[in-house]
């Protein structure tokens, strides 16, 4: 019997990743993430799930992102029970992500109700803590590289696909057919991470497109950085930077310890705000076989912020008027600490918020790389006078160029290759160049969309 494959996310948007597989009344879902961004997305996270949690066997989990793995409390709270397949860093990472989301979300929550700007009496979590622990109870973490069993006779296997600690690009085989999903495609010589590894051959291939539209320029990101710190600075002023506490604060991290090593930045001090952050650094030096970095290198560049746990220090940052640097999740100014410190630091034309990647529609991030003069946090309108910045050449995720490199490893088109992941006219780029320069049969699935795989 023919298998199914359902968009229930990542199909229009670069969040909600849901990829549902069904044969014989079976399911097995890939990846289950939070959609982000625009309002209309977001909404969907509070409709119900499409199908009956119970009614799915197995999920698994490319990697660790909240908009993969971010729904995961809510599907076990309705009823999933079975296994969430994933790798040993997602695992560690999921174990900080989910409980740190589920907290945002009752502290969202609880400070809607205190300063009564929701519009729902009382207005209530997402899920709560609770749910969060109950889920990671689900987790299987399996190794790279080897086929591992999944019920109703699948099997899956990992492979690195960079991005961050334990991304994998997955290969799933049911009843005869072989479909794979790329998950978020890495960089190709990345400091820090591997390459991602290359798969030779699909039936069926789901590719992401985040940026299939674009090519990452060829600054040097260290030295772009080190020159709008080191401007900053000079006048007074303190560098926030919004960042995802896994993968992209690793990042700044490793690339603000070679600045301090090569003589820059000697006497400005990194704080690194975020809880979440912090735990996630100490798990990269837990796993050195998904990187490049050396022990040594991985301490060095943990080692150069100083780490803030608790709320009092966190408020302490907004006080003191020493020029700084501030690393804090999260990486689009959707919620967590940096809203704090850009209510504080965005309307002071001294300061400077630098954005590290991708900005989806929809999030303040996107608007004030995109020049907004006002922001709006906790119900307020914060002014923007500060100078913005984006680094692209920062993200972890793929150019367009470099997905087509990964694409060329395999040795035959698959029967068709779904594109996802991707804002429409990105996914779209991405199609044309398949098309055009592999002859490949490709298409752009729309939300809720099915295909039949023969």
């Amino acid at each position: 019997m023919a298998l199914k494959l359902s968009f229930l996310g990542g199909a229009g948007t670069v969040t909600g990743s849901r990829y549902l597989l069904e044969r014989e009344g079976r399911r097995i879902l890939v990846d289950c993430g939070l959609f982000q961004g625009l309002k209309q997305l977001r909404l969907r996270n509070w409709s119900p799930f499409p199908v009956e949690p119970k009614g799915i066997s197995a999920v698994v989990l490319t990697h660790a992102h909240l908009d993969h793995s971010g729904y995961l409390p809510a599907l076990v709270r309705d009823g999933f029970s079975g296994r969430i397949y994933c790798s040993g860093a997602t695992k560690d990472f999921c174990e900080i992500l989910l409980p740190d989301s589920a907290y945002l979300l009752e502290q969202d929550a609880e400070y809607a109700n205190r300063r009564g700007f929701s519009k729902h009496k009382p207005a209530l979590p997402l899920y709560t803590a609770r749910d969060a622990e109950r889920a990671l109870t689900h987790l299987s973490p399996v190794a790279f590289g080897a086929w591992h069993e999944l019920p109703h006779d699948a099997r899956v296997r990992f492979s690195r696909a960079g991005h961050i600690l334990g991304a994998a690009s997955v290969e799933c085989e049911w009843g005869g057919t072989k479909i794979v999903f790329s998950g978020d495609l890495g960089r190709y010589d990345d400091p820090m991470m591997v390459d991602p590894s290359p798969i030779m051959e699909a039936d069926y291939l789901v590719v992401e497109s985040t940026y299939g539209n674009r090519r990452h320029t060829a600054e040097d990101a260290q030295r772009e950085l080190g020159d709008i710190i080191e401007r900053t600075v000079g006048r007074g002023g303190t560098v926030v930077i919004p960042a995802f506490a896994v993968g992209r604060a690793q990042t700044l991290l490793y690339h603000l310890e070679r600045l301090k090593a090569a003589g820059r930045l000697a006497n400005v001090p990194v704080f690194l705000n975020s809880p979440m952050a912090v735990d996630a650094s100490e798990i990269l030096c837990r796993h050195m076989e998904d990187q490049r970095l050396s022990a040594a290198q991985c301490r060095a560049a943990c080692g150069v912020a100083t780490y803030v746990r608790d709320v009092e220090a966190s408020k302490a940052l907004n006080e003191n008027p020493m020029p700084k640097v501030i690393i804090s999740a999260s990486g689009m100014a959707t919620g967590g600490r940096v809203l704090h410190h850009l209510k504080r630091y965005a309307p002071d034309p001294r300061n400077a918020v630098v954005f590290a990647g991708f900005q989806a529609a929809g999030t303040r991030g996107a608007a004030m790389v995109a020049g907004a003069e006002t922001i709006k946090i906790h119900g307020q309108h914060i002014p923007v006078r500060a100078e913005v910045y984006n680094l692209p050449m920062l993200s972890a995720h793929a150019d367009a160029d470099e997905i087509l490199k990964w694409l060329g490893h395999f040795r035959q088109p698959p029967r068709m290759t779904f594109i996802t992941h991707g804002e429409p006219s990105a996914s779209d780029a991405l199609r044309l160049r398949i098309q055009d320069e592999l002859g490949w049969s490709c298409t752009v699935p729309e939300h809720l969309e099915q295909a039949k795989l023969s």
